[in-house]
C-alpha cells in the first residue's frame, strides 16, 4: 500500500464517525500530512455544520505548515455554496498545495468544478487513490444522486424453516425469531440510516414504534404505507418520538409500479437512505421491482412449521456471520 492509499484509507477510517449524523451530507473524511506525518484531520460534522476539510485544517495546530503540507480527502472538495462555504476556496485561501482526492463528486453542484478550482489555483491534485474504495464507503450519496432514489436496505429475520411470522398472532407475548443481540444491533441499523418504511399490515399488526432504542443515535424518519388511510393516529408510528411520512393512494398509484413511486417520493423528500423493516408483500414489492441494494438477513434457530414465508430474492452473498444463536447474512445487487 502506498503512502496516498495509507492516508485516504486512514480518511474513510475517520469518516465513519460521521455515520448517520451528517446525512444529507456525505460522511467525508480529510487527513493533513506534513513531511510523512499526519497533523490534522477531521470529519463532516453535524447537517449543516463544518465539512470534513474544514475540521481537518481547524485541527492543525501550526497553520504555517499548512503551506508545505498534503489534504487527502474522500470525496472531491465542494466547489459551491450551501450551508458552508466552498470547502475548495479554503484549501486555496490557506495555499495547501497537494490535494488527493479519493473519488469525484458526481453531485451536478460540483461533478469536477471543485478540483477544476484547485488547479486553477495551482495545486496539484490526485484523483482516484482507493476509487472504488472511497465509492463503496459513499453508497448512499451516490445512489441518491446518481439513481435519484435513496440508497434501499432490505431487512427481515426468518425462522430455520423460512418463516418470517406464524399464521395467527398471539396477543399476549409476541414471538421474536431473533435474539436479544440481533434486534439490538437492528436499532443500532436505525441510528445510521435517514429512513425505516413499513407497510399498513405491519402497523396493525406490531404496532411498532420504529425508534432507537437498544442504541444511542439518531431515530430515523419513519415511512407508513397506508394506501386506504385506515390507520388512526393512536397507533405508535404516529408518537412525537420521529418524524412520520405516509404514502398513500392520495400520493401514488398503487396498482403499478409501487416501488420506484416511493423511490421518487422519498427523492422528493431528500431521503438519501432506507431501511424497509415492513412485511412479506412489501419487501417482495421492492425485490421484484429490482429497487434495493442490500439484504439483511437474519435466520433464528426457532421454527413455525407454517405461516408467511419470508420474500425470495437472488443476490450476492458478501459476508455471512454469527449473533451468537442467529446466523446474519448481507447480500448485495450487483
Amino acid at each position: 500500500m502506498t503512502n496516498h492509499e495509507t492516508y485516504i484509507k486512514r480518511c474513510i477510517n475517520i469518516a465513519k464517525n460521521g455515520l448517520g449524523s451528517t446525512r444529507p451530507n456525505p460522511m467525508v473524511g480529510s487527513v493533513i500530512v506534513y513531511n510523512n506525518q499526519i497533523i490534522g484531520e477531521g470529519y463532516t460534522s453535524t447537517y449543516g455544520n463544518n465539512h470534513a476539510e474544514v475540521n481537518a485544517i481547524n485541527s492543525v495546530k501550526e497553520k504555517s505548515l499548512l503551506k508545505e503540507s498534503t489534504i487527502y480527502v474522500t470525496l472531491e472538495p465542494c466547489s459551491h455554496f450551501g450551508k458552508t462555504p466552498p470547502c475548495s476556496d479554503l484549501i486555496i485561501k490557506h495555499q495547501i498545495p497537494n490535494v488527493v482526492i479519493g473519488c469525484i463528486d458526481d453531485n451536478v453542484q460540483v461533478a469536477g468544478k471543485g478540483i477544476e478550482k484547485l488547479k486553477s489555483a495551482g495545486c496539484n491534485v490526485i484523483v482516484g487513490i482507493l476509487e472504488n474504495e472511497c465509492k463503496a464507503h459513499h453508497k448512499r450519496f451516490f445512489t441518491f444522486h446518481n439513481k435519484k432514489r435513496p440508497y434501499i436496505i432490505l431487512k427481515w429475520a426468518e425462522t430455520a424453516d423460512g418463516f418470517i411470522a406464524p399464521n395467527t398472532k398471539n396477543e399476549q407475548k409476541p414471538v421474536w425469531i431473533t435474539n436479544a443481540y440481533s434486534r439490538q444491533l437492528v436499532h443500532k441499523w436505525r441510528t445510521e440510516e435517514q429512513a425505516i418504511l413499513v407497510g399498513t399490515n405491519t402497523v396493525l399488526q406490531d404496532n411498532p414504534s420504529l425508534t432507537v432504542r437498544d442504541w444511542t443515535g439518531q431515530n430515523p424518519i419513519r415511512i407508513v404505507l397506508d394506501k386506504e388511510n385506515k390507520l388512526s393516529k393512536d397507533y405508535t408510528v404516529f408518537n412525537e418520538k420521529a418524524k412520520t411520512i405516509v404514502i398513500s393512494n392520495n400520493e401514488i398509484d398503487f396498482s403499478k409500479n409501487v416501488a420506484q413511486q416511493i423511490c421518487d417520493v422519498l427523492f422528493k423528500n431528500n431521503i438519501n437512505s432506507v431501511i424497509i423493516e415492513g412485511g412479506s408483500k412489501t419487501l417482495q414489492t421492492f425485490i421484484n421491482e429490482n429497487h434495493w441494494d442490500e439484504a439483511r438477513v437474519f435466520t433464528g434457530t426457532i421454527l413455525f412449521k407454517k405461516g408467511v414465508k419470508a420474500p425470495t430474492f437472488s443476490g450476492r452473498l458478501v459476508s455471512e456471520e454469527k449473533t451468537i444463536t442467529d446466523t446474519l447474512k448481507i447480500y448485495r445487487n450487483d
